[in-house]
């Protein structure tokens, strides 16, 4: 039996000028999908447009910090978003630079979350209002320079307690915005009891020190610091309550690997959106490079890779939603959006030929990022191995 042949009627009905293939923002009710709309048009308007070269000097862009928090941007954790909405909007902020939404992410996941949910009300009250809208920001400050993966068990930076507080000492490194933060949360190890506990420490307290790291190959615009507290004098009341035992920071963690998964799945968004627009406007032997079928097939693969990310998380937030949401949920949809945008990176920048090594076509600049999504809240060898250690019921760890 032979197929319709493809009519130009039927070929308009199935031509998708949306890179959400399958239509997940469908899924949000009118309102948010127009919130979403509304921010959608903003990143690409007013944010891609001006972010590429501060990207290229490794420079942070304050002066856009009032627009993202007019945009709602600075307030994703308490906004009383559905789930998925957050997702998606974490998705579009990737989607028009990464390492913006790096920052979204962290501020909103790590460190609104981490007052909100583990802070006191003392710490709600003075921080809280001015992170929603950007006046305040805040950093992570877990890793360290020779603990990533093993962070749980190999913590060195410790927290005695003394007659009117704590004394702080230890190393930080790759805290994200550790360098204009106004306050870090930091985890110490309990020199009584050996717990990991976090404290909020304000960066401008003596024996504080934040480097910042340069020549990193991705998420250039994002400012990661060395960060050092030698004998930091800190009150009582900086203990976060909820945070006496890793038990609490393991929440915060699962709820990042989720965001980073929607980074995977935001990026690839944008990845689509410059190897298709690259491929429709650039010309080769006569005619436009979208014309040849290996480049159909690569733009259709990054369109699966993408489309495939988008469906996983969407599916992630309905778990989050109905408190069925767990690690290795959150390692899985981290771990395999952000391989999937890996590949479809380096698609698109192939596809971009010479011009796809430069940062002027974009190409290039999404290809570096990815690497960084690749990496960071758990590489994917340890997101996977927590993803093997669930489905064998044994552990790769020890």
């Amino acid at each position: 039996m032979s197929s319709a042949p493809l009519t130009p009627s039927l070929l308009d009905r199935v031509h998708f000028p949306d890179a959400d293939l399958l239509k997940v923002a469908d899924q949000l009710d009118a309102s948010e999908r127009a919130h979403l709309e509304r921010v959608h048009r903003f990143l690409q308007e007013e944010i891609r447009p001006v972010v590429g070269p501060y990207w290229d000097r490794e420079e942070f862009p304050f002066e856009l910090l009032p627009k993202l928090a007019e945009y709602g941007l600075g307030n994703i954790e308490l906004g009383g978003h559905s789930r998925l909405l957050k997702g998606l909007l974490y998705a579009e902020v990737t989607r028009a630079d990464v390492s913006l939404s790096a920052l979204v992410g962290i501020h909103n996941e790590l460190i609104v979350g981490a007052i909100e949910y583990l802070g006191s009300e003392e710490h709600k009250a003075t921080w809280l209002e001015d992170l929603k809208t950007f006046k305040k920001v805040g950093c992570f400050a877990l890793t360290e320079p020779d603990h990533g993966s093993d962070i749980a068990g190999g913590l060195a930076t410790t927290a005695e307690a003394t007659a009117d507080g704590w004394v702080i000492n230890g190393a930080k490194r790759w805290i994200g915005g550790g360098t204009f933060a106004d306050f870090a949360v930091v985890f110490a190890r309990d020199t009584r009891d050996g717990e990991v506990k976090g404290f909020l420490v304000e960066m401008d307290r003596p024996g504080v020190t934040a480097t910042k790291i340069c020549n990193k190959m991705g998420l250039r615009i994002m400012q990661n610091a060395d960060i050092t507290f030698d004998n930091v004098h800190i009150p009582a009341s900086a203990l976060l309550p909820g945070a006496q035992t890793f038990a609490g920071t393991n929440v915060m963690l699962r709820n990042s690997r989720a965001w980073v998964g929607w980074q995977g799945a935001g990026v690839q968004l944008g990845i689509l959106d410059r190897a298709r627009d690259y491929t429709l406007s650039r010309e080769q032997f006569g005619k436009k490079l979208a014309k040849f079928q290996l480049v159909q097939e690569q733009l259709s693969r990054i369109c699966g890779n993408a489309a495939a990310s988008l469906a996983m998380l969407a599916q992630v937030a309905w778990l989050q939603e109905h408190g069925q949401f767990d690690m290795p949920h959150a390692a899985l949809a981290k771990a395999t959006a952000t391989r999937l945008a890996r590949e479809s990176a380096g698609l698109a920048r192939g596809l971009g030929g010479g011009n796809g090594i430069v940062t002027e076509f974009e190409l290039s600049k999404l290809f570096n990022d990815v690497e960084i999504l690749y990496t960071y809240e758990g590489t994917y060898e340890i997101n996977s191995l927590i993803v093997g250690r669930a489905i064998t019921g044994q552990s790769a760890f020890v």
